[in-house]
């Protein structure tokens, strides 16, 4: 398994695209492809990344900020002038299709009825799971201002944990567990934000979750930008893991 991170900003970050992650697997001999998030500046990351208009199995969505998701009508209607054949699926929390159709019909009017590939949508809640695409999904609900749906992935052999945005509940903590990689909201570095995690509290969380590595992402921009030493040092001192704040483009193998 093979994650590549589009994005890494926040919402309203001038240098850093909204947090978009690419992961691409084998299950049973075939090539899966799942985009964790798409915000309003993901879609030219995916289309670099990813310029295969059929090189995508599915999207998911963790929560129904602009900055999550509002990237769909782009990528969705590029998918539609560059005649894309296969099966798309979109998953997310309950009332998905009902909130990306009314998306793609603002952007875009009629572009729904006008794709030439199956639009699939898949609800993954909490406590449930699912295989979806050939590979194991579950979710579990984190702190967030809006309602946000943390997911785990697995191909069988490896799992990524991405927390979409907000802190770290005991629900989360429990689905992160035992991850190779967990790529969790810092917002701050070590402040308290209601509805955000901290760089210091995702630590802790990956460390208690026995996680291999750790993915710092959707860091403020003036955070990045005015504490980037002490950002760099608090992750130098973690032990027993490995902890990084990715760029755009970085790609780790688990």
């Amino acid at each position: 398994m093979r994650v590549k991170f589009i994005g890494v900003g926040e919402a309203f970050d001038e240098n850093y695209t909204n947090t978009s992650l690419l992961v691409r697997t084998e299950r049973d001999g075939k090539s899966v492809a799942v985009l964790m998030d798409c915000g309003f500046t993901a879609p030219p990351g995916v289309w670099r990344d990813c310029p295969d208009p059929d090189g995508l199995d599915a999207v998911w969505i963790s929560h129904f900020h602009g900055d999550h998701f509002f990237g769909l009508p782009a990528l969705l209607t590029r998918y539609w002038e560059t005649k894309r054949a296969k099966p798309l699926i979109i998953v997310s929390q309950e009332g998905v299709e009902e909130v990306v159709a009314q998306a793609l019909r603002l952007a875009y009017p009629a572009i729904l009825e006008k794709l030439p590939f199956d639009l699939r949508f898949e609800t993954l809640e909490p406590g449930t799971s699912a295989d979806i695409a050939g590979l194991a999904w579950k979710s579990a609900l984190n702190g967030h201002g809006q309602r946000d749906l943390a997911v785990r992935l697995s191909d069988g052999e490896k799992t990524v944990f991405y927390s979409g945005d907000g802190r770290a509940t005991e629900e989360t903590l429990s689905l992160a567990s035992g991850s190779d990689l967990i790529a969790h909201e810092a917002f701050l570095l070590d402040r308290d934000m209601p509805g955000h995690g901290s760089i210091m509290q995702s630590i802790d969380f990956a460390a208690r979750a026995k996680a291999r590595m750790l993915a710092l992402v959707h860091i403020a921009r003036h955070e990045r930008r005015e504490r980037r030493k002490q950002i760099l040092q608090a992750l130098d001192s973690v032990t027993g893991l490995r902890a990084f704040m990715p760029e755009p483009g970085f790609e780790v193998e688990l």
